[in-house]
C-alpha cells in the first residue's frame, strides 16, 4: 500500500510542477489553486509513505516519477526538450546524492 500511495505522490508532483509553469508566477488563479492542492496532496502522501519505506529510496522514487513527468509534458507542450532533459537531469542526480544519503545515514 506504500508503494501505491507514493506512486501517487510521485504523479501529484508532475501536476503541481505542470500547474506552478502554468500559473506564470501565480498570476492565474485555478493553476494557482491547482498547484497548492497538488502540493499539499503530494507532501501528504509522501509523509504516509515513508511510515513503511526508507526515506532514501521513497525519496528517490518519488523525485523520479515527478521529474519524469514534468520532462514528458515539457517536451510534449513547451517545445524545448533540450532545456528540460537538462533540468531534469539535474533534478534527479540531487535527488539520487540526497537519496544516498538518507540511506546511508540509516535514516528510516
Amino acid at each position: 500500500m506504500a508503494w501505491i500511495l507514493l506512486i501517487i505522490a510521485g504523479l501529484l508532483e508532475t501536476v503541481f510542477a505542470i500547474a506552478l509553469k502554468m500559473s506564470e508566477g501565480f498570476t492565474r488563479l485555478w493553476p494557482t489553486v491547482t498547484f497548492v492542492a497538488a502540493a499539499a496532496a503530494s507532501f501528504t502522501l509522501l509523509s504516509l509513505s515513508l511510515r513503511s519505506l526508507p526515506v532514501g529510496t521513497a525519496y528517490a522514487v518519488w523525485t523520479g516519477l515527478g521529474a519524469s513527468g514534468t520532462a514528458v509534458f515539457g517536451m510534449m507542450f513547451l517545445g524545448d526538450p533540450v532545456q528540460v532533459l537538462r533540468i531534469v537531469a539535474i533534478v534527479l542526480i540531487l535527488a539520487g546524492v540526497v537519496a544516498l544519503q538518507l540511506a546511508g545515514g540509516g535514516a528510516h
